[in-house]
């Protein structure tokens, strides 16, 4: 529908529909409000790229995901991106699914600076030196993390305490009277990986308990590496007390050889923590303890605020967001 059709129905000029449609503060409350209700009926939706010119903005933000990881078809991370989506499409803003290819880390980042084409980044699996978080830092670019790394000045981050999360699980162990603990962790160098497997170390300190690296795994985060490595354990003479693992698949992988041998429940049961529980699809229906974090519809809803946040220029000391694990046990583990 054009501004043309707007104007003749109204009775008023091109220039000032097209003024009143895009911002202008130079049109009257009341000619504004006729212009805004028949652009409404109509359908009508300011041109985007006139927009742009007006605003300096794209109206766009990026989510750069690393294609080496988890699917983004991983009910874990789809709820939150159906919610970050929703939430930001309410402001007129289009989140856009970025590939991050790590050959190509500095040719994409300097394209996109360029481009004008997103107003920030929203930027995953952070590492503790992260290439791409100090470049974008030294352009002065907007982007927020999920996960924090190690960077001189403030940035706009989220993230859980991934180190709390499995001390309290090896704690609860320990305070079990379970001291010959497994730890089954991706092998992954993201920071929230790295501050998981140490949680489970310093637990294990703090209590004078050994830590046996031989009941230490870092394997792919996948249901079959979980499901090997569990069988590994069974096999020998003096198998874990517990497993605690680090990632809903490699969870999983665990609970089906534990529970085709006979050891997820019942007396001869080794109770096995895993970190967001299993899959909501999973094979296995028997409970098992988790570690769990905020749900992630709350995790996309807080995300969207932080962002509209950073467009508006807030203080990035401001836009930091620590959250508490927490510890829910089954019934036998209590």
């Amino acid at each position: 529908m054009s501004l043309k059709a707007i104007a003749a129905t109204l009775g008023l000029s091109v220039t000032t529909v097209s003024r009143a449609l895009n911002g202008y503060d130079d049109v009257a409350a009341v000619t504004r409000k006729r212009i805004e209700d028949e652009a409404q009926a109509r359908g009508y939706r300011p041109n985007d790229a006139a927009r742009r010119l007006k605003t300096g903005r794209a109206n766009a933000v990026g989510l750069l995901f690393p294609i080496s990881h988890a699917s983004l078809n991983d009910s874990y991370y789809s709820q939150m991106l159906l919610t970050l989506d929703q939430r930001l499409a309410q402001h007129d803003i289009d989140l856009l699914l970025l590939p991050d290819k790590p050959q190509e880390l500095q040719r994409k980042l300097i394209r996109m600076l360029r481009s004008g084409a997103i107003d920030a980044l929203i930027l995953t699996h952070t590492m503790p030196q992260d290439a791409r978080l100090q470049r974008l830092q030294q352009k002065g670019f907007r982007f927020l993390t999920l996960g924090r790394s190690e960077l001189p000045q403030p940035y706009a981050w989220i993230d859980y305490d991934n180190h709390a999360g499995t001390f309290l699980a090896a704690q609860h162990c320990l305070q079990q009277g379970w001291p010959r603990l497994a730890y089954l962790g991706s092998n992954e160098t993201a920071t929230y990986i790295l501050d998981r497997r140490q949680g489970f170390i310093d637990a294990l300190i703090q209590h004078q308990a050994p830590v046996d690296q031989s009941l230490m795994a870092a394997l792919p985060a996948t249901r079959r590496s979980g499901y090997q490595q569990t069988n590994v354990w069974l096999a020998q003479g003096d198998a874990p007390q517990a497993i605690i693992t680090d990632c809903s698949t490699l969870g999983e992988g665990a609970a089906i050889a534990l529970q085709q041998a006979a050891r997820l429940k019942g007396a001869q049961a080794i109770p096995l923590y895993v970190y967001d529980g299993l899959p909501p699809d999973s094979i296995v229906d028997q409970p098992v303890n988790t570690i769990l974090q905020s749900s992630q519809q709350h995790i996309g809803e807080r995300i969207a605020e932080m962002v509209l946040q950073l467009l508006d220029d807030a203080p990035l000391s401001e836009l930091q967001t620590l959250w508490q694990p927490v510890l829910r046990l089954t019934s036998d583990t209590q």
